[in-house]
């Protein structure tokens, strides 16, 4: 807010983590743009319909009453981030986080209408002339694009992404979808062409509160200070005695997305992304010198100089154990219960406008509704009955057909003969068991009342 941003012009490099980094790129991608188009038993297989509030996971219907899975899901991914900074620092922010692959893409497209970095900085103190505006235009035409698209595919993922093109097509969407598609493409647009490192830098809170999951055994991107030191330019003579191994050729700043000299030491604003890495490790490579003179490695082991099987095996430490426990229990507590779900759920509500009346033969009725719902995508028969009292029967229709991911409020009346039953509350049971799957079955307990 006080000073003016210095623009930052990242240099393109090539190398293993430059080559892990795309994939994740690829992955990560794929997988976003291409789900909403796959199909599932006749619809799309992953859509969050609040219309109707379902969620469709493939196979898996989840209701609003399932909104413990969805929390158990943001638990588990909140301790897998917390595992890999413990383990691997900011790794996530480095290779998988939207904002890092969206930079990544965008700054593809940047190098592709206005070239390799030195071009752009000549190009960016140049006046304005036609052929700059047409590289300008060009390159924010490209972001555009692929932000709107982006959007569009967000909103696919509440909104039936095929009968969202159609309506895209035809000018016909409603104001909610026009919104978000334009709000998404926008943000998409602005933090990944324009914003960049400073989302990282300033309005990421990842980047404030991950030094407390820090530790001094965290593998971090770390200069080796005893090896490079002193700098000096490289000369293809024979280097003198205590010269360090870094030229001072500035690459491993050239190369960073967030401006940053490593060689100062870990700073909040590294996203630990190894761009500079694989620019020292290419350095290295032409000068003669082993590789490594930055890299991925410990606190603990710069100070002691351990090699790198010995910083491996510092990774099984209490607060990784911890983690993983933790994550372990979780996983296995949800899957275990996502298994055993059963895809039909009862609530009774009992009529509050009678008790309970006197019908023939001295029988007294009690009237529930049973709010009945099929969570499985296809339709069942059910048969109702009830236990607890002798001689309880239904005396509405016994069976109800519910149709596939449907819910409805089924009225039952339960009869009690004659002399049975104690006067006052009666504790009975409600079944419901699917005719045609005994598996899908639910019991639930009520109260029967019978005047005294």
């Amino acid at each position: 807010m006080y000073a003016a941003r210095e623009e930052i012009y990242a240099r393109e490099v090539k190398g293993r983590y430059a080559s892990l980094r795309w994939a994740c790129v690829w992955i990560t991608q794929l997988v976003f743009y291409g789900l909403p188009w796959l199909s599932w038993n006749g619809r799309q297989a992953v859509l969050f319909d609040l219309a109707s509030r379902k969620f469709y996971l493939f196979g898996l219907v989840l209701w609003p009453q399932d909104f413990v899975y969805l929390a158990a899901l943001l638990i588990i991914s909140a301790y897998l981030l917390f595992l890999a900074t413990a383990v691997a620092g900011r790794v996530w922010c480095g290779f998988a986080c939207p904002q890092t692959v969206y930079t990544e893409v965008f700054m593809w497209i940047e190098r592709k209408f206005e070239g390799d970095r030195s071009t752009r900085m000549r190009l960016d103190r140049q006046p304005w002339s036609v052929q700059k505006f047409l590289r300008k235009f060009g390159k924010h035409l490209a972001w555009g694009a692929v932000a709107l698209w982006t959007g569009f595919t967000f909103v696919g993922y509440f909104t039936p992404i095929q009968t969202l093109l159609k309506s895209v097509a035809s000018l016909g969407l409603g104001p909610w979808e026009w919104f978000w598609v334009l709000f998404y493409g926008f943000a998409t647009y602005g933090n990944a062409g324009w914003l960049r490192e400073q989302v990282c830098r300033y309005m990421c809170p990842y980047a404030r509160f991950q030094s407390s999951m820090f530790d001094p055994d965290t593998l971090i991107i770390t200069y080796d200070e005893k090896r490079g030191e002193p700098r000096s330019a490289y000369v293809k003579q024979k280097q003198t005695q205590g010269q360090g191994d870094c030229i001072d050729c500035t690459m491993c700043v050239q190369v960073c997305p967030a401006g940053i000299d490593i060689r100062k030491g870990l700073q909040y604003e590294c996203i630990g992304c190894a761009a500079c890495v694989d620019a020292c490790n290419n350095v290295m490579d032409k000068i003669g010198k082993p590789r490594g003179l930055i890299r991925y490695a410990t606190e603990n082991g710069m100070r002691d100089r351990l090699s790198t099987a010995a910083m491996r095996k510092r990774v099984l430490r209490p607060r990784v154990l911890i983690y993983s426990g933790i994550l372990l229990a979780i996983v296995a507590v949800f899957l275990g219960t996502l298994v055993t779900r059963t895809p039909l759920k009862m609530d009774v509500i009992r009529d509050r406008g009678a008790m309970a009346r006197e019908v023939e033969d001295g029988a007294i009725e009690n009237v529930y509704r049973l709010q009945i719902m099929n969570t499985e995508e296809v339709p069942h028969r059910y048969r109702i009955s009830a236990s607890g009292i002798e001689g309880i029967t239904i005396a509405s229709a016994p069976e109800v057909m519910l149709e596939a991911t449907a819910s409805r409020a089924v009225p039952v009346r339960i009869r009690v003969p004659e002399g049975k039953g104690a006067p006052g509350s009666n504790k009975i049971s409600i079944e419901l068991k699917a005719v045609d799957d005994e598996r899908l079955q639910v019991q639930e307990k009520a109260a029967f009342f019978i005047p005294r």
